[in-house]
């Protein structure tokens, strides 16, 4: 079944493994009709733990459960998720390499209406610096649904950052998900765009409205880590310049990631996120993601000023 929405991807994922795997058990934080842990609430209420506004708590149940040979999955907003849960992610899951699977829900700037508070544009910098620490950052819906089975099949901990908003898909349906692997969604041999999350959509875009005059190439970034340098070095080919794009702060992201892997086959970079600032309210997501400049006219914009090199 395709969805145009991540959170209901992940919530129906989670209820489809469970039918098959009893060791799969869903904490939640007060906040299961947005994450969509509810889903797996209605299905497998002995399976569901509701935890309160208590995320540090909830993250400390799920290390337990998973000595015990459950596989928990946590779920809040991103900035509660990685940031209010941080010292237990890391003191006992990450470093007890603990079999937890940690949903930061609602990232970026996908909570439009709640501001700052409720945004997260630094939740991957925050895991990607956690050692054991797997990140993921699907592109769309479908890539969520297998993104979720292969985070249930790995062994380890992992986090996951999930859009809150409706928007089309990029990748295709049932396409198989393997935890490192950069996927070129576009060929090209002029400038390379590095995208994740909602950004991949909108690297598509520009790709194409600068179809004639730059050959672009896409490349689609889901594992923020481990990310396989052989592979990056490879999909940047012989474009003489790169171009990354990310719902997220420009530092310690996506941007961040693929610079250190170049640093071996140095070029021009030129990264487009958010800059160094926090998230704001606004009446609607597009509003917000044109105000910090995340949408297809602002990787245009970069694409020709990296093709001028």
């Amino acid at each position: 079944m395709s969805y145009n929405n991540q959170r209901i991807a992940y919530g129906n994922t989670l209820v489809e493994l469970g039918k098959d795997d009893p060791r799969i058990v869903v904490l939640d934080a007060d906040l299961g009709g947005s994450t969509m842990g509810k889903m797996f609430e209605q299905a497998y209420p002995e399976r569901h733990f509701e935890m309160g506004i208590a995320e540090a708590d909830m993250t400390s149940v799920a290390a337990g459960l998973a000595q015990t040979g459950k596989i928990p999955f946590t779920n809040s907003f991103a900035a509660f998720a990685a940031g209010r849960a941080y010292d237990q992610i890391r003191q006992t899951i990450a470093i007890g390499k603990l079999n937890v699977k940690i949903c930061g829900s609602s990232s970026g700037l996908s909570d439009f209406g709640d501001g700052a508070t409720h945004q997260c544009v630094e939740d991957m910098a925050i895991m990607r610096a956690i050692p054991n620490m797997t990140v993921l950052c699907p592109a769309d819906a479908n890539e969520t649904v297998e993104a979720v089975k292969a985070m249930a099949r790995m062994q380890g901990p992992c986090y996951i950052r999930l859009n809150r908003n409706d928007y089309e898909n990029v990748t295709k349906e049932g396409e198989p998900f393997k935890i490192g692997v950069p996927k070129v969604l576009k060929d090209g041999h002029d400038v390379a765009v590095f995208a994740t999350g909602y950004m991949v959509g909108e690297a598509m875009k520009a790709a194409e409205e600068l179809e004639g005059k730059i050959s672009v190439k896409v490349i689609n970034i889901s594992t923020i880590k481990p990310l396989n340098a052989e592979a990056v070095l490879e999909a940047a080919g012989d474009c003489r310049a790169i171009v990354t794009a990310e719902e997220h702060s420009v530092l310690c992201g996506l941007g961040s990631a693929i610079s250190e892997v170049l640093c071996k086959d140095p070029r021009p970079i030129e990264f487009v996120g958010v800059q160094d600032t926090f998230g704001c309210s606004a009446h609607n997501y597009k509003e917000l993601l044109d105000y910090f400049g995340l949408n297809a006219e602002k990787v245009k914009e970069a694409v020709e000023k990296m093709a001028a090199y």
